[in-house]
């Protein structure tokens, strides 16, 4: 639904339920979103909540406070949550607490948080199976760990951080403590490192590559995308025929995508 610096907020779904991870934009787009894709709000079983920054937790104490629905994360997001002047309701009943990596149950989906490296109270990433499919999404991610590593190589779909171009960022107009701040690694992912790790840890049980939390002002959808796939055809890996890759836009709904 949104993908990026001014909100993120992304839907997996079966017929019967789905779960949101993040809810980092209003809960009127949210539900516009979903109606426009013939999607009940009611199916909504639950909102994953990657880290604490504002960005990504705008709406989960509205989500879980007034409209009931489990929000789900570790027990340092939660505080984190509990302390951000962008909530204004406290989770109380909605409240679920996880460990990372240790696996949970929501209905059909077998879930297991693990840990992002980013300057947040706490982060992780959610690896989702469901039936024959994996699910892997690992935004905000300061640099690629062997754990987040270890848990992008066992997707068949990924959702993967592409944040900033390194030339952009490098002579864009950021301060020098902002610069720093990105490029560390407890900041962003840059699409270099991304491409970088996809291309040297490929395998053929990955299908689908969706780049996510662009930059606004360090990066360009097209551009992110570009450096993913020449890397990828330098290792022989065609974007189209071996895997699909799409750059997600920052504030622009993506297309639905259905699984068999």
């Amino acid at each position: 639904m949104a993908s990026g610096s001014s909100g993120n907020c992304y839907y997996l779904g079966t017929p019967e339920f789905g779960v949101l991870i993040d809810a980092g934009i209003g809960i009127r787009t949210i539900k516009k979103v979903l109606k426009d894709h013939a999607i009940d709000f009611s199916k909504i079983a639950a909102v994953l909540v990657t880290h604490d920054h504002a960005d990504h937790i705008k709406t989960v104490g509205y989500l879980g406070e007034k409209m009931g629905i489990p929000v789900y994360t570790t027990e340092g997001v939660h505080r984190g949550i509990d302390k951000s002047r962008y909530v204004e309701e406290t989770l109380s009943a909605s409240r679920k607490v996880i460990e990372k990596e240790v696996p949970f149950l929501i209905r059909d989906f077998r879930i297991t948080a693990f840990e992002v490296p980013h300057d947040s109270t706490d982060s992780v990433g959610y690896h989702i199976e469901y039936g024959n499919h994996a699910f892997t999404v690992a935004t905000d991610v300061g640099h690629i760990t062997e754990t987040v590593g270890r848990y992008i190589c066992k997707a068949n779909h990924l959702i993967l951080e592409a944040n900033y171009d390194e030339e952009m960022l490098r002579d864009g107009s950021y301060p020098a403590f902002l610069k720093e701040r990105v490029a560390s690694p407890t900041g962003h992912l840059s699409n270099r490192e991304a491409a970088e790790f996809l291309a040297t840890h490929y395998q053929p049980s990955l299908k689908d590559i969706w780049l996510c939390h662009l930059s606004r002002d360090n990066n360009h959808p097209e551009l992110a995308y570009k450096t993913v796939d020449i890397r990828l055809f330098q290792e022989g890996i065609r974007v189209g025929k071996d895997v699909t890759l799409v750059a997600l836009k920052r504030t622009t709904p993506s297309d639905i995508y259905e699984f068999e």
